[in-house]
């Protein structure tokens, strides 16, 4: 009896909406489970990390990681999978890109831990104790995964084979992917495992996009009412289409909200937030020194809005200190 592939996932930092677009298989995931061997997949079954320790080196056949690398234990473990997988898989925006979690990287480590533990209004920590590595608890020391300076792709980490974009990925994608593992019929080493081009050219608005766009200030969705036939941009509302790849089945669209560019670049782009800011300056009307900055002002937060997901994989990295090198 042919034995079945080995599949493993695992979950680092993210909200767990990766891990749930698994189960968002519904019925496949029976398919998919029938046709394949969970061996490690710690949210949803009783697995240790002995078992994954004990598994031989290139054993599993594909392994999916979630979340971006914020710690000592999520490196070691994406470092252990790596080894013991002989296809690694970037499952989501934030190991792919580093997420929403990696605008974590506009402050510093220290700045974040006192805001959490001694400055958020709801906090209730008179002794202004924070998180440690090791403490003694009943005559026994304890040890904690140490937070990093930084959040990382999970590709700054370890070799990633494949990426499976989305914050979360649709299950069709993650369905297309798996099959492509048991019926080898992967791609070159290193594809995004969805479209090729932008998500402007699948969106179901791009017939109502102008030949040239013209934007003397931009709005947020709350500040206007707009057509939900017609392209955002063309009402002066942010949409980051232009500069994010498709693949998505354009669900923010759909669902009447501009594209917020989870599935990140194309595969020509380097730096997703650095495009975003690039077309949308090539699309200002005004020339004027106040006119620019009234368009300018008009995007309250340039830095959440063009490195939402990808700030961490970015040129930039993070928010420069005079000791960057």
């Amino acid at each position: 009896m042919m034995k079945k592939p080995k599949i493993a996932l695992y979950w680092c930092s993210s909200c767990g909406g990766c891990e749930e677009s698994v189960v968002d298989l519904a019925e496949d995931l029976l398919t998919v489970a029938a046709a394949v061997d969970i061996v490690f997949w710690p949210v949803a079954l009783d697995f240790k990390y002995k078992d994954v320790v004990a598994i031989n080196d290139g054993e599993i056949t594909a392994t999916l990681i979630n979340g971006a690398i914020r710690t000592d234990e999520q490196e070691h473990m994406a470092k252990i999978l790596r080894k013991k997988s002989s296809l690694l898989i970037a499952h989501g925006s934030c190991a792919h890109l580093g997420g929403v979690v990696g605008l974590a990287n506009f402050y510093q480590r220290d700045a974040l831990l006192s805001r959490l533990y001694k400055e958020v209004p709801t906090i209730n920590n008179p002794q202004g104790i924070l998180p440690q590595t090791e403490t003694i608890e009943s005559g026994r020391k304890v040890e904690l995964p140490d937070f990093h300076d930084t959040v990382k792709a999970l590709d700054q980490v370890v070799e990633v084979d494949y990426t499976i974009p989305g914050c979360p990925p649709t299950p069709e994608l993650i369905k297309e992917a798996i099959m492509m593992i048991l019926e080898d019929r992967l791609p070159p080493k290193g594809s995004v495992l969805a479209d090729k081009k932008a998500l402007c050219d699948t969106c179901p608005r791009r017939d109502s996009k102008p030949d040239k766009l013209r934007i003397t200030e931009f709005k947020r969705v709350y500040e206007t009412e707009w057509n939900p036939t017609t392209c955002f941009l063309a009402e002066g509302i942010i949409c980051l289409g232009p500069a994010t790849r498709g693949g998505c089945n354009a669900r923010c669209i759909q669902a009447n909200m501009p594209c917020r560019g989870c599935f990140g670049p194309t595969d020509n782009v380097r730096d997703q937030g650095a495009k975003s800011s690039s077309f949308l300056a090539s699309i200002i009307d005004v020339t004027d020194e106040e006119g620019l900055k009234m368009a300018a002002d008009s995007i309250p937060d340039p830095g959440g809005l063009f490195y939402r997901y990808a700030l961490a994989s970015s040129i930039l990295k993070g928010k420069m200190t005079k000791d960057s090198s």
